[in-house]
């Protein structure tokens, strides 16, 4: 059961203390495809320039991943420069320049129309609410959004997610579209706004899930060297996502099951600059990060 992803694919330059990478491949679709085409097929739907190199494309395809839907535009990659600090949990934004993704209005191919699994990455509300209808039936609809869309275009948002069965986003947005300081009650509060199911992501200190009458928590994997964070939250939500594209029903045990395997992906990711950790996973490694996250929740 194939996973249609709506989000950019991106060329990254990032600074850490650690070093530096230049025009790294990266991007929300880029990342939420890598990790989610493990477990199930991927079909991407995101626009680059002219100027995107043929090595990336190349990378993509050597995976499940199908790039019928990603459009080459006349102009420049999407491209983002940033530096994280010391801690590795703030970054300043260095340069951001959207280039072809300024105009990006996703046409989904008519072959992605039956998707029973979609997941709208990181963009405008409003387009994210135009692929929705682009789709005939999907089973299962899943969100992410940022600070960005909740101050400008908050209504749109709202009504996005009545249409959302999973809303993924980080603490600081929690609190923000929920208009509380406290994660309990952001939670509750974004289940009462129509996904039955919230993830709330918390970097470190891993991720909270809230269903009706039910929360579950998560702890992140203590890693001795975090290299590079970019892409963390989207590899979390494409192991989330790739899990359940396995299930047959959105139960309780699936989604907690599934919050295990998007944090060691999420894990995995971090150990590298940019993809380069999630082009060289292997199912042993898997195994043995899952164990290791497990370990650390048994009593």
């Amino acid at each position: 059961m194939a996973i249609l992803v709506v989000g950019s694919v991106a060329l990254d330059t990032i600074k850490t203390p650690f070093g530096t990478a230049r025009n790294a491949l990266g991007g929300s679709a880029t990342y939420f495809s890598l990790a989610a085409s493990l477990s199930v097929p991927v079909n991407l739907v995101a626009v680059v320039g002219r100027d995107f190199p043929r090595r990336h494309v190349e990378l993509l395809r050597r995976r499940p991943i199908d790039l019928t839907g990603l459009e080459v535009a006349r102009g420049r990659t999407f491209r983002w420069s940033g530096e994280y600090h010391l801690d590795m949990n703030t970054r300043t934004t260095r340069a951001l320049a959207l280039n072809v993704f300024a105009a990006f209005r996703p046409k989904i191919p008519g072959i992605y129309a039956d998707s029973p699994i979609v997941f709208l990455a990181n963009i405008d509300p409003a387009l994210q609410l135009a692929v929705l209808r682009q789709i005939r039936r999907p089973r299962l609809v899943a969100c992410d959004t940022m600070d960005h869309w909740i101050r400008r275009k908050r209504s749109t948002l709202i009504r996005l997610l009545r249409r959302v069965d999973v809303l993924t986003i980080n603490d600081e947005e929690a609190r923000l579209l929920a208009q509380t300081p406290h994660l309990r009650r952001a939670g509750r509060e974004l289940l009462r706004r129509g996904p039955s199911a919230v993830i709330i992501k918390k970097g470190e200190h891993g991720s909270l899930l809230f269903r009706r009458g039910e929360m579950f928590a998560v702890p992140a994997y203590p890693l001795e060297d975090v290299v590079d964070p970019t892409g963390a939250g989207d590899t979390f939500a494409g192991g989330v996502l790739g899990y359940l594209a396995r299930q047959r029903r959105l139960t309780a045990p699936a989604l907690r099951r599934a919050m295990l395997y998007g944090t060691a992906l999420a894990s995995f990711c971090v150990e590298q600059f940019g993809v380069a950790r999630l082009t060289t996973l292997t199912r042993r490694d898997m195994r043995r990060r899952l164990q290791a996250i497990q370990s650390l929740m048994r009593c």
